[in-house]
């Protein structure tokens, strides 16, 4: 008996059908040409890669989005990837023998076990850069304006950046010195914004009562710029004011370049905090919950490859992207000419002409009722008066 759901599709999978699909492939050609441009070289890993070095170093975090499969060849296991970031980080550290700044960028598919976020893809089509090499604020500078370009490529304009910054949350688990399970408590609470459920573990701990006020500060030092200033009053010692520096010296040198952008902070912004060792940002546009494009810094992630060297980047899903700029059912027909099946030298010469110059030119089939096949055409070749024109087509 046939399945009669063999057609559907797994839960968070997708197929892209034209117009759709001409639409992402032309903004991806412009993302690679617009990333050539800042002096990004295009890498392209592979999908499938040995687990370990999937999930080598910081890549832990990925092993619970990451298929695996059993090689038949060398018996080790396989990992679909579910993040390109490891596999630049190897790139970095075995291909590029330098130690100036490298820049990489990339366009793929990866595959995630489980869904991140309402009406969020498995199979996202991964585009973003990495800047390896340099440490100071310069590079996420570069980062965040690139990220700004991106978006503004696509089409999506007005989006606002949330900046946040790790190593303030670490430099005062470190001057409390909280093991590990009271770190990663608190960091739980702390991205839920569960004040009372913070307050009420503080209370367990034995460190001052300044550091368990300082903790709690974290979940409403959120806002504008002034937060900086907010944060320097209310939070202690000098790695926690150093890394607040480097946060103003970012956010500082992104308006310098970018004086129109909308920037909010919040300093209990943790996201991929085993993951990333600096600033951490995401863009967002009014009207869409979801963050549409996510970065930050995380040095050190090509360490267990041989070479630790400073990264930063940032990364999206051009499918999203694509879709959220253009509603499916709102999207343009694409432009195209119906050719009648005429044995016309004079109309294959034009036919060959026009398809030179780009157009886009569908020839009729003989024995085939020519109306259905002009369906989708918007304009059709005719002969008017023994010269071969193009017409509008009357839809």
């Amino acid at each position: 008996m046939l399945n009669k759901d063999r057609w559907l599709l797994p839960e968070g999978i997708q197929e892209v059908l034209s117009p759709q699909a001409l639409t992402i492939e032309s903004q991806r050609r412009a993302l690679l040409d617009l990333y050539q441009t800042w002096g990004y070289d295009l890498v392209e890993p592979p999908m499938i890669d040995f687990l370990d070095s999937l999930l080598t170093g910081t890549g832990h975090d990925l092993q619970l989005m990451t298929f695996t499969l059993t090689d038949q060849i060398s018996g080790k296991l396989l990992g679909v990837r579910a993040d390109m970031t490891p596999q630049i980080a190897r790139i970095d550290a075995h291909h590029i023998k330098t130690d100036h700044p490298s820049r990489f960028c990339y366009v793929g598919q990866v595959l995630k076990t489980r869904l991140e976020g309402f009406n969020q893809s498995r199979s996202p089509l991964q585009v973003g850069i990495e800047l390896y090499g340099h440490s100071g604020p310069a590079s996420d500078i570069e980062v965040l304006l690139l990220m700004i370009e991106t978006l503004k490529s696509v089409g999506l304009e007005n989006c606002h950046i949330d900046l946040g910054h790790v190593g303030i949350f670490r430099s005062l688990a470190i001057q409390a010195e909280l093991n590990q399970l009271e770190e990663e408590t608190l960091f739980d609470a702390l991205q839920r914004k569960a004040v009372t459920e913070l307050s009420e573990y503080l209370k367990s701990l034995s460190i001052s009562d300044e550091q368990k006020q300082q903790f709690i500060a974290l979940v409403d030092l959120n806002g504008d710029i002034s937060v900086i200033d907010n944060a320097r009053q209310i939070l202690k010692g000098d790695e926690v004011h150093k890394e607040l520096d480097n946060l103003e010296a970012i956010a500082k040198g992104l308006l310098a370049r970018a004086p129109e952008q909308n920037l909010y902070f919040d300093l209990s912004e943790l996201r991929g905090y085993n993951y990333h060792t600096g600033v951490v940002f995401a863009a967002y546009l009014p009207g869409h919950g979801q963050e549409i494009a996510q970065g930050g810094r995380y040095d050190g992630i090509g360490e267990t490859f041989g070479r630790s060297r400073a990264a930063t980047g940032f990364s999206s899903d051009l499918n999203q992207l694509v879709s959220i700029r253009n509603n499916p059912k709102q999207v343009k027909t694409i432009e195209s000419i119906f050719a009648p099946a005429v044995q016309d030298p004079e109309l294959l010469v034009m036919v060959s002409d026009l398809r030179q110059k780009g157009a886009r030119v569908i020839c009729e089939l003989a024995n085939n009722d020519s109306e259905t096949q002009a369906t989708d055409c918007t304009h059709i070749l005719s002969n008017e008066s023994g010269q071969w024109q193009i017409v509008e087509r009357n839809l």
